[in-house]
């Protein structure tokens, strides 16, 4: 069960893929808005993705805030445009990404030096979203 994350920014969306345990994952690629179709395309077939997981800001207090609501129209439209593709077989997912995009930059401290080492950073917070993500589904376990 191969599990690919995405973190939907408005200059580039960063990916994760998990392990095809579901038990941890690496950051992948980041692309730009553009070219994320073509890129969901590819790595499906690539690599045998049965779930995308798309990171849901959502602030503090639990609340939707207008970004919420752009990543979630963003996701349904991702959807059925690759289910379209896939006859309906690839499940999406919303997951909480309080966090990732912060978690990311303080692993990165003294790292980004350059504008490829910030693109990165996009996909290393997709890897938070992803791991949480795994996580639970491991805890859920026992």
């Amino acid at each position: 069960m191969k599990i690919l994350a995405l973190d939907l920014g408005d200059k580039w969306v960063g990916s994760a893929i998990s392990d095809a345990l579901g038990i941890s994952c690496k950051p992948y690629k980041t692309v730009e808005p553009e070219n994320l179709e073509k890129f969901l395309v590819d790595t499906i077939k690539e690599y045998d993705i049965e779930t995308v997981l798309i990171g849901k800001p959502t602030t503090f207090t639990g609340t939707e805030s207008d970004q919420t609501k752009k990543i979630i129209n963003s996701a349904k439209e991702l959807e059925i445009k690759i289910n379209n593709k896939f006859n309906n077989a690839i499940k999406f997912i919303l997951w909480d990404e309080r966090l990732s995009s912060k978690r990311a930059e303080n692993l990165s401290i003294g790292k980004i030096k350059t504008k490829e080492d910030k693109i990165k950073s996009h996909s290393i917070a997709a890897a938070f979203i992803l791991q949480t993500y795994l996580d639970k589904l491991s805890f859920d376990r026992f």
